[in-house]
């Protein structure tokens, strides 16, 4: 009898054994895609980045923001990126002809509006033509040769026969995040960014919308890049970006939706 309720015993415990979690199951890790956008859409990006992984929990997405034509040189230079989206098309070109992106899957995702922004309490700036006053010292836009906005700024100010009065005047930044913290911390009087840069701010005013026909359409272009190990994932969420719900989160940040 001892025998036999021993053996039982021992049979039992070899039976609880095989009801133990596996502590040797491999962790699956997320995909990770990396983005390359441009500065001005980091608040809209950053919200929908955390829409997209409660959608898709199996990707990870992580952000490089900054002025288009420094994303495109890293880019160029072999910086790890599977998505480029841009704050003008220049630079997006510049890649395809290099061969550094997956023609047909480039799309324009959306467009934005070049607005003239001042401190809250500014009342020396009322208009575009304001800034050519004599009290009117620091204005500030992006480098044109980097910053799309900047370039946009050139070409309107330059057709409203304004750009070259206003030149000794100008302090050039980086990118529009800089030119608006320029004009919020007081280092200028005024300056140009885009209308969603403005919207993010409660510390500037936007004191009139630089008139559409000054300058080329504004769009975000964006594209996967060649050189991606990840195409499809990356291809998966630049659909998103193109989808409905997010759309409606682009326009929420002060960006336009464009006809399709």
């Amino acid at each position: 009898m001892l025998t036999f309720l021993l053996i039982l015993s021992l049979t039992g415990c070899g039976a609880g054994g095989t009801d133990q979690p596996a502590t040797n199951v491999p962790k699956v890790e997320p995909t990770e895609i990396m983005v390359s956008a441009a500065a001005s859409m980091k608040d809209s990006l950053t919200e929908l980045q955390k829409e997209y992984t409660v959608k898709v929990p199996g990707v990870k997405i992580t952000f490089v923001f900054g002025a288009s034509g420094t994303l495109q040189q890293q880019i160029e230079q072999g910086a790890p990126a599977d998505l480029f989206i841009s704050a003008g098309k220049t630079q997006m070109d510049a890649l395809e002809q290099k061969n550094l992106l997956v023609k047909e899957s480039k799309v324009d995702l959306v467009g934005n509006e070049l607005v003239l922004v001042t401190g809250k309490d500014n009342t020396k700036v009322t208009s575009l033509e304001d800034l050519a006053k004599a009290d009117v010292e620091k204005i500030s836009i992006g480098t044109p040769e980097s910053v799309p906005a900047g370039k946009y700024a050139q070409e309107s100010l330059t057709n409203l026969k304004l750009w070259d009065s206003l030149q000794p005047k100008f302090v050039l930044a980086k990118d529009v995040t800089q030119v608006l913290n320029y004009v919020e911390t007081g280092n200028v009087e005024a300056g140009l960014v885009y209308q969603s840069d403005a919207q993010g701010s409660t510390k500037v005013k936007v004191v009139t919308v630089v008139p559409a026909s000054s300058h080329k359409p504004i769009s975000y272009p964006a594209a996967v890049i060649s050189a991606s190990k990840n195409k499809q994932v990356t291809e998966d969420f630049l659909k998103y970006l193109q989808s409905s719900d997010a759309q409606q989160i682009f326009v929420k940040y002060g960006f336009k939706t464009l006809a399709k």
